[in-house]
């Protein structure tokens, strides 16, 4: 294997994108992004400071009078060239990302870019739909109507899974409603958040709309919440460090926006189309390595079908071709890193004194020895309330467990503290659609698993978060919303003013 894309020269003026350009952070701290697929280093840079922090948030409020100022047609005529010029750039983009997270070109080209062109055409629209209530003379005497205005800076903070896609989710909201960003990449992916800032530079956005810096959480991330000067934070990773986020921006009374773990449930149903679920199993739990908060991981499958459906998934899942992510024919590339693919693993040995592993629990040797590769795992005859079932793997990791009633299968579903993503199997509407009510998810398909659209919202409930990404319920929570209420008497003693001074 070894590198498919060169870079360093791209990147030699440092991993900190503040002002319209390219600069080294200033911590004096040094770190590698690692080729997952081969634990080679592809590119060394340093880390940023809270200087870099407070330079990109400076860059950023400098900015936001005149993007704010601008008309929602010239924000929207901007975003429109921005998702041109990501499409000029899509090769370039589905590379690096599968050079930085392990992923397969396959997926890159046909799902991470596309889908982020998509969105950033979907939020050229929404820039020129700021809505609010008609104006009306509610109280008969005045007339009131409602104006959404940006909040001012935004600083964002995205995970490693979905380095290209998640950046996009959190800077698209925000600049297409007049907000500008300091976002945050993780710092073992950051090369196409600095692309996707580049390309806005390319496409006419204004310097300081869009900030990257690339540092750690602990330094970078928390200083960023806490500024003083930024309003409102998105963040999207686990639910622990989601809780610090919180801690965090509370402090300083900002909105806030969460979007945390997932243990998606995939409840099948006794009248459900099998080889339909079995392969929905697969794809849904193997998508992206399994790195995914709404990817499939607790299969609750109603007899008849449960010994089949094991059977099936886990005669599919021995299929999936794992390799070079490079290589168009790979299923299935690398997790992001050793350590991560270590974590996995932990998971999967621990179970098997409680469990049965079905198929997979292990790393290939041979040619993938030196990558973080794990196989497609498939585990049966665990309790509900083990670990497995409970936690969140982030791996390539499927349980099964049976159940008997319908009631019992939405218990089980709703029984851990996620609230992301479900989805029901079953020919009949009616039970179908009695699941869609009652599992608590932020999404629940039906008959499907993992698909998302620009138009429709993402997010959870219960330990999952709060707040969207995606579609128009986004654009919403980047927007304050400001009442404007006009006397129509012109009468200067008016006759409310009796309830605190004078006679009628």
């Amino acid at each position: 294997m070894g590198n498919r894309f060169q870079v360093t020269d791209r990147f030699a003026d440092g991993a900190q994108y503040i002002g319209g350009r390219l600069r080294p952070g200033t911590s004096g701290r040094t770190h590698s992004v690692v080729d997952p697929a081969t634990g080679e280093s592809v590119y060394t840079y340093t880390l940023a400071s809270t200087a870099d922090v407070d330079e990109a948030v400076a860059a950023a409020k400098a900015a936001f009078p005149g993007w704010a100022g601008a008309t929602p047609g010239e924000r929207s005529d901007a975003l429109h060239r921005f998702a041109a010029v990501l499409a000029e750039r899509a090769e370039d983009f589905a590379r690096v990302e599968s050079l930085q997270c392990g992923k397969p070109i396959r997926l890159t080209t046909e799902f991470d870019v596309p889908g982020t062109i998509d969105n950033t055409a979907f939020f050229a629209g929404a820039a020129r739909h700021l809505q609010g209530q008609s104006a009306a003379e509610y109280s008969g005497d005045h007339t009131s109507y409602v104006r959404r205005e940006p909040l001012g800076v935004v600083g964002s903070i995205a995970p490693w899974n979905y380095p290209l896609q998640m950046a996009a989710w959190k800077i698209l909201p925000a600049i297409a409603a007049g907000n500008t960003i300091v976002l945050k990449p993780a710092e073992l992916t950051p090369l196409t958040s600095l692309m996707f800032a580049q390309a806005a530079r390319e496409a006419g956005i204004p310097d300081g709309v869009i900030n990257v810096v690339t540092g750690t959480g602990q330094e970078a991330g928390e200083h960023l919440v806490g500024h003083p000067d930024v309003v409102m934070t998105s963040f999207t990773g686990s639910t622990p460090v989601g809780k610090r986020v919180a801690e965090v921006a509370t402090a300083t009374v900002k909105r806030l926006h969460l979007e945390l773990g997932g243990k998606a449930p995939f409840v099948v149903f006794d009248d459900a189309d099998l080889e339909a679920a079995a392969h929905g199993a697969v794809a849904a739990s193997l998508i992206n390595s399994g790195q995914d908060c709404t990817a499939a991981t607790r299969a609750y499958v109603q007899p008849p079908l449960f010994d089949a459906f094991v059977a099936r998934v886990a005669e599919l899942m021995e299929t999936v071709r794992l390799g070079d992510p490079a290589d168009p024919a790979t299923d299935l590339g690398p997790l992001v890193s050793h350590v991560h693919r270590d974590r996995v693993a932990g998971f999967v040995e621990r179970a098997r004194g409680y469990a049965t592993v079905v198929t997979g629990g292990e790393a290939p040797g041979g040619e993938l020895k030196n990558g973080a590769y794990y196989r497609p795992t498939l585990i049966t005859g665990a309790a509900q309330d083990s670990e497995v079932v409970q936690s969140e793997i982030f791996g390539p990791v499927l349980v099964a467990l049976p159940f008997d009633t319908d009631d019992e299968g939405i218990r089980l579903a709703n029984d851990t503290p996620y609230g992301l993503a479900a989805s029901a199997w079953s020919r009949d509407v009616y039970r179908a659609n009695r699941a869609t009510r009652e599992i608590k998810a932020g999404c629940v398909w039906v008959n499907d698993h993992i698909p998302i659209i620009s138009e429709m919202p993402h997010g959870g409930s219960k330990a999952s978060g709060y707040g969207k990404d995606m579609s128009a319920y986004s654009f919403e929570e980047y927007t304050q919303v400001k009442h404007v209420m006009f006397d129509n008497t012109a009468v200067a003693a008016k006759d409310w003013h009796r309830t605190i001074f004078g006679d009628r």
